[in-house]
């Protein structure tokens, strides 16, 4: 028969016990996580034409990760929340820790069509183009959205009729040109920090363009009418 375990002995073993209990109980709670994201998605669409909808992804409830009183949302770099995208999510305090849910931001609005069809180097009228509502999240990335920005420009190429309208279809003036002093407007929420740069590249507006700034460093964000190139942060 073996001998009866000390008490000393089994009063260790509860503790132990105890204790992995409550490391296994004390995870970070996906609700807040969900919460913050949702937040910090509904700040970033704000100015998105048309009605946006935000879906986020599950946060596993058997996360591992130690509860959080400070939780901060983030886009990877490059990133914006348009679509299917992946969202970060960062711990603060107490202890800092981050992970990645994903997450969804679809916008329905009005997005313009061919409505005949065009020639290559045909200049557009009012007649061209027509407004076709939907999901502008399922479109190009530089679809336009108002007959002003493609009326008096230049197709490029041949085009159907009914064909969704691009930036990248027409002969559009560049809003930055290589080797032009631009500026370069960094973005976040409830911040705007302005640098001076020069042109890598060309490029029309809502289409991307490379600048070198002044210390050397080389950032790529969208060109924008007016010569400065924006980038958005989280």
């Amino acid at each position: 028969m073996k001998p009866a375990a000390s008490l000393p002995a089994l009063f260790f073993s509860l503790l132990a016990l105890i204790g992995a209990s409550n490391s296994a109980i004390a995870r970070q709670d996906p609700a807040p996580v969900r919460t913050e994201i949702s937040r910090f998605l509904n700040i970033q669409t704000r100015s998105l034409p048309g009605e946006v909808n935000i879906k986020v992804g599950d946060f596993t409830i058997d996360n591992q990760l130690p509860p959080c009183l400070q939780l901060e949302a983030f886009l990877p770099p490059g990133a914006r929340a348009w679509g299917r995208i992946t969202v970060g999510i960062r711990c603060l305090a107490p202890s800092a820790w981050s992970a990645y849910v994903p997450a969804e931001v679809r916008v329905k609005g009005l997005y313009l069509i061919t409505a005949a069809p065009l020639s290559a180097g045909q200049i557009l009228g009012p007649d061209d183009v027509r407004r076709e509502a939907g999901e502008l999240t399922a479109q190009a990335p530089d679809v336009l959205t108002d007959p002003t920005q493609a009326v008096g420009h230049a197709a490029k190429t041949s085009l159907a009729a009914g064909r969704p309208l691009t930036a990248s279809h027409l002969r559009l003036p560049p809003a930055v040109v290589q080797g032009q002093p631009v500026k370069v407007i960094y973005r976040g929420p409830g911040f705007q920090v302005a640098n001076d740069g020069t042109a890598l590249s060309s490029a029309g507006d809502g289409q991307g363009a490379q600048v070198r700034l002044a210390n050397g460093q080389v950032v790529r964000g969208v060109a924008r009418n007016g010569g400065f190139v924006e980038i958005i942060l989280p």
